[in-house]
């Protein structure tokens, strides 16, 4: 079967085009399971952990028997109670040790039929003096694998699980159990608000307690992604410019592995042979992957949906990334603060520089999106937008200078009184609000992270393969606009372009708004002030 790019679910070697997960296997072994070590893999929705669990799985069984068992294949009734719970949990142990090379005649067989004896309501103590006495008598260490804790980590009987198993980590000595135990979710047990006791008292702290930290990179790095896209290469032999092609990838991603994926099958399956890509080696361009990544911005996919269904529930951390996003205000990254943990826990946020950062900008790309369709209806900006787009657009090309122009005038006419405060905290979001529908269909935005600070962001605009970068700030005196200036024509230097443009918030009482074009270091700057 010829591999492909796979975004359903576990990827495997022989049939998807795969980041070799070798090294970092070796790391996890090394680190973790061969030092006894109970830990947890927490990240974010489709970053890999069930295809690392089960890749981990197999790399292990010539050291170690590996208990594998996914606890969504555990009903919600069944975790109603103790006597259920067990039951369940023998079915998907009974499951997992059928993968096991038992000879016959060994005590370990012996000891799994009898732990199949479900016939009675079996306690936890049971189970686990059972679970003892098979980790005793193996003839290899025993590794515990529990994908998808989530499901079962807000149910009491779950914690109850942990506990037993914290109390016999701590004895191991003496009553033998699991050489190591890694547990996989989204969430960190830790962190989870669990379920009242029957006897009315909260469980807020979790016996998880002896878990060590895995602090492991997950994501892929540009070499990484270069040696999958030389997999592919070489079976096709495209002519692909590989390196360039996984750096463009990277810039979008951070490497988060769903997204990696999700934009090769793009490119691999869908973009072939439309218009202006007719041959794969032009697909697997810079241009090619701007339009798998604005086709995925459009689509309906369940990493987005729960993006938006999380900003939903956590409204502060919601109004984090807003600040993020409009004001370009940086926050100091603290494990403490709740709302903050939580981004970092989802992938949303990481930490950079004693900074939260957003994690990648096509995450970047869709919360912007996402929070300006929200405020649309509701503003006159984006109703400008929509009203003047049709004249913005000149044989297939966007004329950035007449957009300029434009929002000057209608931000004085609507904006022009509301004060210094109230444009540095809207100013931005104003102009993006304009900037949305004149685009939309057609092109994209993003916001450039290495120069975004409160005081100035540069926007990144893709619209029918031409990039536009254009600088906005707040104007603090003509030496820091003079400042600004060079800083824009080095910037356009990095981006290759001859020509850009900036947008300054003016609160001088003797400016004079309107849009004119300076020369800088050889560079073309269209200058709008409002």
């Amino acid at each position: 079967m010829e591999r492909y790019f796979n975004t359903e679910g576990r990827c495997k070697h022989k049939e998807h085009y795969m980041v070799n997960l070798d090294s970092r296997l070796s790391r996890i072994k090394k680190l973790f399971v061969d030092r006894g070590k109970y830990f947890a893999i927490n990240r974010g929705r489709q970053y890999g952990k069930t295809t690392t669990l089960m890749a981990l799985a197999e790399y292990l069984q010539a050291d170690y028997f590996v208990l594998a068992m996914d606890f969504q294949l555990i009903g919600t009734e069944e975790f109603a109670n103790t006597a259920v719970f067990v039951r369940a949990f023998v079915r998907l142990l009974k499951k997992a040790a059928s993968r096991w090379d038992l000879k016959k005649g060994w005590k370990l067989e012996a000891l799994l039929e009898e732990i199949s004896d479900v016939s009675t309501n079996r306690t936890l103590g049971e189970l686990f003096v059972l679970l003892s006495r098979i980790c005793e008598h193996a003839p290899k260490p025993i590794v515990l694998m529990i994908d998808e804790t989530d499901s079962a980590s807000n149910n009491q009987v779950f914690i109850d699980f942990l506990s037993q198993l914290r109390g016999y980590y701590l004895d191991r000595e003496n009553s033998p159990i699991f050489h190591s135990a890694v547990l996989a979710g989204v969430y960190d047990i830790k962190n989870l608000k669990l379920k009242i006791r029957h006897d009315g008292e909260h469980q807020y702290n979790s016996p998880w307690n002896i878990a060590a930290e895995f602090d492991l990179d997950m994501s892929f790095s540009v070499t990484e992604i270069t040696d999958l896209l030389n997999d592919y290469e070489n079976d096709h032999h495209y002519g692909i410019d590989t390196c360039k092609a996984a750096a463009e990838i990277y810039a979008y991603t951070s490497g988060y592995p769903y997204l990696v994926s999700a934009i090769c099958k793009y490119l691999d399956e869908t973009l072939p042979c439309r218009k202006g890509f007719e041959s794969m080696e032009r697909v697997w361009t810079k241009e090619g992957i701007i339009q798998a990544v604005n086709s995925l911005l459009k689509k309906r996919i369940s990493l987005f949906d729960s993006m938006a269904r999380q900003l939903g529930l956590y409204p502060d951390l919601q109004n984090i990334l807003k600040q993020m996003i409009y004001e370009g205000k940086q926050f100091p990254y603290s494990p403490a603060e709740r709302a903050m943990n939580l981004g970092v826990m989802l992938c949303y946020l990481k930490e950079e520089n004693g900074h939260i950062v957003m994690a990648n900008r096509m995450f970047e790309m869709y919360l912007l999106n996402l929070f300006i369709t929200q405020e649309s209806l509701k503003s006159r900006s984006f109703s400008c937008g929509e009203r003047d787009r049709n004249q913005f657009i000149k044989d297939g090309r966007l004329d950035m200078e007449l957009v300029l122009q434009k929002f000057v005038e209608h931000f004085n006419d609507i904006y022009g009184g509301s004060g210094e405060q109230f444009a540095e905290a809207y100013g931005r979001k104003f102009f993006l609000l304009y900037l949305k529908p004149i685009i939309n269909g057609t092109g994209n935005y993003y916001l450039e992270a290495q120069t975004r600070d409160a005081r100035r962001t540069d926007v990144i605009v893709d619209y029918a393969g031409e990039q536009f970068v254009i600088e906005m700030k707040i104007w603090h005196g003509n030496e820091y606009k003079e400042r600004g200036e060079k800083q824009l024509s080095e910037y356009l230097d990095y981006y290759r372009q001859k020509k850009g443009y900036l947008l300054s918030f003016n609160f001088n009482r003797k400016k004079e708004p309107g849009v004119k074009r300076i020369l800088v270091d050889g560079k073309m700057i269209i200058e709008a002030v409002v």
